[in-house]
């Protein structure tokens, strides 16, 4: 990230990429600053991340989307809309018009190039698919295909595979028509599969039907090695202020434990407390006006769970 610019002048060292080949599992906090917004851009840590999902072959990113009981009047949407809201978007990582070549900033022109093999297709899509036999069984694959010829070829690879899965049931939806439903109903919704692009787009919308990004983790996962992290960005406005809300990453270490090193019944610990937390009111400042009976920092409400899940 920057200070690993700073000091080396990469924002992503091959002592980073090292470290994550040699871990288990990889936490990961936030990255970026407008300090660092001006340099070229693969010297800015949103560059390093981007360099780190390939590396480590990060080519499915989960985030799934709940809403809190306690939290549902955070929500813009009406409670009636949100409540019961349980859905997972998976977004394909790793392809698509970020990584296509080629691409040119140009004085006059300038374009990026969106492009997916049959494999990276086939391989998204199977997770999402393996997802939804533990959920619902339901896929909702997200495209431009009335546009695109990649989204066609998307959609074309995604029935193929929706066939090895008979008990899933497969929809399609244009993605300007899946940014409005994901407002109107999301309740329709189990497990959203989409691109890099719309799935960058859609997954921080969906983020907002639980009230705030401050609550909502991810897993970046593919390779041998897993990225567990949460929604927001860095938040570099309020750093050092002590009002961020940590129950995103706290929620990402709870997927780490359950997915990477398959402490389940840890996981199910800081889950639950979590959500006794939330039930007995205690707030950070982003969600301090609903239901708040104390107001913590975020130091203090990091506290107050992991006390929680130790009791």
């Amino acid at each position: 990230g920057g200070n690993a610019y700073e000091i080396t002048g990469d924002p992503l060292p091959q002592e980073t990429i090292d470290g994550c080949l040699n871990s288990d599992a990889i936490l990961f906090g936030a990255i970026g600053g407008e300090q660092w917004d001006n340099l070229p851009r693969k010297m800015r840590p949103e560059s390093g991340l981007l360099r780190l999902r390939s590396e480590l072959n990060l080519y499915a990113n989960y985030r799934p989307v709940q809403v809190y009981d306690p939290l549902i009047d955070a929500s813009s949407l009406k409670a009636e809309v949100i409540k019961g809201v349980d859905l997972l978007v998976l977004r394909e990582l790793t392809g698509g018009i970020y990584f296509g070549k080629p691409r040119l900033k140009g004085e006059d022109n300038s374009y990026n190039t969106m492009v997916y093999t049959k494999d990276e297709i086939v391989r998204i899509a199977k997770e999402a698919f393996e997802s939804a036999m533990k959920r619902k069984k339901r896929v909702c694959s997200v495209d431009k295909a009335n546009v695109l010829e990649v989204s066609q070829f998307w959609r074309e690879v995604v029935e193929e595979v929706s066939k090895d899965y008979p008990e899933v049931s497969l929809t399609h939806m244009y993605v300007d028509n899946a940014a409005m439903q994901l407002v109107r109903d999301p309740k329709q919704f189990d497990v959203i599969l989409t691109s890099n692009l719309f799935g960058d787009i859609l997954s921080d919308e969906a983020s907002m039907i639980s009230g705030s990004i401050g609550l909502l983790p991810s897993a970046s996962v593919g390779g041998e090695v897993g990225l567990y992290e949460p929604i927001h960005g860095s938040a570099p406005d309020i750093a050092g202020q002590g009002i961020a809300n940590p129950i995103a990453t706290i929620a990402s270490a709870s997927m780490m434990l359950r997915f990477a090193l398959d402490e389940v019944a840890a996981a199910d610990k800081i889950d639950k407390a979590i959500k006794s937390v939330l039930e007995d009111g205690y707030r950070t400042k982003d969600i301090s006006q609903f239901g708040a009976k104390e107001v913590c920092s975020t130091t203090e409400m990091g506290s107050i769970i992991a006390n929680r899940v130790c009791s």
